[in-house]
């Protein structure tokens, strides 16, 4: 299995952005956008609060307002929500057991690795059959 996740680099710019504003604690949010033969293409993304404040540094939790919001801003777009992005403080792009728990499969999981100097690396995972497989992402 090998998907491919699109992201353009004015999404590109935004989670870098939000990623560096929220560090040292993980940020989140949704990825809108259309699901294409094996591809996906990110055309906005979402930001939501992370309700999880005990743990911030190291997990999130998305607010369902905003889940609500994003979903309501894709149908209005005529697209869809079809992943979720967060940030990992200090640590790799790849994707934590506690990740792995709260994943729904079909959908993409953007990583972004942030430390005090920023966004140092960006992957994407999906899940199926109870484990994640590494995406492409193409910018631009």
């Amino acid at each position: 299995m090998r998907g491919v996740l699109q992201l353009s680099p004015d999404v590109q710019a935004e989670l870098e952005t939000r990623a560096a504003r929220g560090y040292p604690d993980e940020t989140c949010g949704l990825l809108l956008g259309v699901n294409g033969a094996g591809s996906f293409h990110v055309l906005s993304q979402h930001p939501a609060r992370n309700l999880n404040r005990e743990r911030a540094a190291d997990r999130f939790e998305l607010d369902p307002v905003d889940y609500l919001a994003a979903e309501q801003a894709a149908a209005a777009a005529g697209i869809k929500v079809i992943g979720v992005w967060h940030t990992h403080p200090d640590h790799p792009a790849r994707p934590s057991e506690t990740d792995r728990q709260m994943a729904w499969p079909g959908w993409s999981y953007l990583i972004l690795s942030v430390t005090a100097g920023g966004v140092v690396d960006i992957r994407s995972w999906r899940l199926a059959d109870h484990d994640f497989y590494e995406e492409e992402v193409r910018h631009g």
